[in-house]
């Protein structure tokens, strides 16, 4: 079993800065590529962030400069540091874990249930 699972979600008003954190934890031997991506009501989901193993990243467009992926390999866990919050960057937020559990296995990607940011005043 492996389990992906997200804190750090809130109310921050515009401006604010919120960090969320995600750790993977069960049978695992290895994880590759770690991700955010999120949801606003009414949209599609959109990727905002990866960062793979050996912490090389990518970020949506909207967020460069204000948003910050890093990891911490030992811990299985994932960051995703949003500072300059605005009221579009409201939507449920969740982490992905791409995931090898046995020496030579296949690597699947795991999702957590995510997390709720509301930009707000």
């Amino acid at each position: 079993q492996v389990q992906v699972v997200e804190s750090g979600g809130g109310l921050v008003e515009p401006g604010g800065s919120l960090r969320l954190s995600c750790a993977a934890s069960g049978n695992i031997f290895s994880i590759n590529t770690m991700g955010w991506s999120r949801q606003a009501p009414g949209k599609e989901r959109e990727l905002v962030a990866t960062i793979t193993s050996s912490g090389s990243t990518n970020y949506k467009d909207s967020v460069k400069g204000r948003f910050t992926i890093s990891r911490d390999n030992a811990k299985n866990t994932v960051f995703l540091q949003m500072n300059s919050l605005e009221p579009e960057d409201t939507a449920v937020y969740s982490c992905n874990a791409d995931i090898r559990r046995a020496t030579g296995g296949p690597v699947i990607r795991y999702w957590g249930k995510g997390t709720l940011v509301t930009v707000s005043s």
